[in-house]
């Protein structure tokens, strides 16, 4: 007969060892920092400990589409890079890149207004024709329309068929947004700076052109050029 103290004993003491390894192992698990030599993943999401999202890298396929008081803005399609988002839950800015001979190359870094899209950004751009744009670009953002609001008011437009012109009516004829500098290389092979006016009208244009001629520009409301410095 099997004795039955015998059973008790053996339950007893592989219970122990089960109970001894999985606190072991828990605590190992929580206090480890694994070592990888190579990692191949299609989206990495950073979060803090509570579990909010700071950072996503990922490919175009499951790219995050943007992200607004914690809400997960509508699905779209987005290139490849990095996203940040900030304490509130907000996408802030990010680094994309993309290129093909059919469509084109491109690569921007990119800093959001404060619950807002970028006024700030980097920019490399390349036409599937071969003409190239970068530098640095600056704008202009209305504090009256938050991305949201802008993304919805632009996506009724759309499915209407009215102009984008629409939504300065609601703005008290001003612009939701506007370019206002840009410093670098444009697509007429103009290195210089460009500064804009608050509805984004050219204004100044200080730039060495094409032919490596220097030109100081001074504008109209209309864009007309009312002086010029020229070299003599």
């Amino acid at each position: 007969m099997i004795d039955k103290n015998l059973i008790l004993k053996l339950y007893s003491i592989t219970l122990t060892f089960i109970m001894g390894y999985l606190i072991l192992s828990g605590y190992t698990s929580t206090d480890s920092t694994e070592k990888f030599k190579e990692i191949t993943v299609e989206r990495i999401n950073v979060v803090e400990p509570d579990g909010n999202l700071t950072m996503v890298i990922s490919n175009s396929k499951w790219q995050h589409p943007g992200m607004f008081d914690g809400k997960v803005l509508k699905k779209r399609q987005r290139p490849p890079g990095v996203i940040f988002f900030n304490e509130e839950q907000d996408e802030v800015g990010g680094l994309v890149y993309g290129g093909n001979k059919q469509s084109g190359a491109g690569m921007a870094l990119s800093l959001d207004q404060y619950k807002n899209d970028q006024v700030v950004q980097v920019q490399y751009q390349r036409s599937s024709d071969g003409k190239q744009q970068y530098g640095l670009n600056i704008w202009d953002r209305s504090e009256k329309f938050t991305l949201p609001r802008l993304t919805a008011a632009m996506d009724s437009l759309k499915e209407k068929g009215i102009s984008m012109d629409t939504l300065k009516s609601i703005n008290n004829g001003n612009p939701i947004s506007a370019q206002r500098l840009f410093a670098g290389k444009n697509y007429d092979e103009q290195v210089g700076l460009f500064i804009k006016g608050e509805f984004g009208n050219p204004r100044i244009k200080i730039y060495i052109d094409k032919g490596n001629e220097p030109k100081f520009q001074i504008l109209d409301q209309c864009g007309k050029v009312i002086k010029e410095l020229v070299e003599k």
